[in-house]
């Protein structure tokens, strides 16, 4: 037996899930729409339905999918038939996938070891402890390829 869907329950998770992530850095427009999307049963939303669901403005829904996208969040894609785009979850939809097959990690960890040629080297503080979060993105992307593998 197929629980019905509530409506009313399914706002409240957009909202407590988007808060949630707002509260760990996300920005709340965005973590908004990806709460909306993640909720859809529908193949994509089009901005204005999701203007529509989060009670947003057309500037807002677009600003934030922008942002979205940038970060391989959100994927879009047209409509047949119409000129209006639709955005979905990309079909892998969890960020820690893209950001692993993205190589993310590996992009912060060489941007980290240029602060390490910065300073000079490893033998100051700053060097050291620059270092130090070099080899740990080193290690998180690492160990999200072996994550992500072990997942699929």
């Amino acid at each position: 037996m197929t629980k019905e869907r509530d409506e009313d329950a399914v706002r409240r998770f957009v909202e407590h899930f988007a808060m949630t992530l707002s509260d760990l850095g996300f920005p709340r427009m965005p973590a908004r729409i990806l709460a909306v999307l993640t909720v859809a049963d529908e193949p994509g939303l089009t901005a204005g339905q999701i203007g529509e669901r989060i009670g947003a403005s057309p500037a807002a829904v677009s600003g934030a999918v922008r942002y979205l996208m940038q970060v391989q969040f959100i994927v879009r894609e047209p409509v047949p038939g119409s000129r209006s785009d639709r955005y979905r979850m990309p079909d892998d939809p969890w960020y820690t996938a893209s950001m692993v097959r993205g190589g993310v990690y590996k992009r912060m960890a060489d941007i980290i070891y240029e602060g390490v040629e910065a300073v000079g080297d490893t033998s100051s503080p700053s060097g050291a402890r620059l270092a130090e979060v070099h080899e740990f993105y080193l290690f998180i992307q690492d160990g999200m390829l072996e994550l992500l593998d072990r997942w699929e």
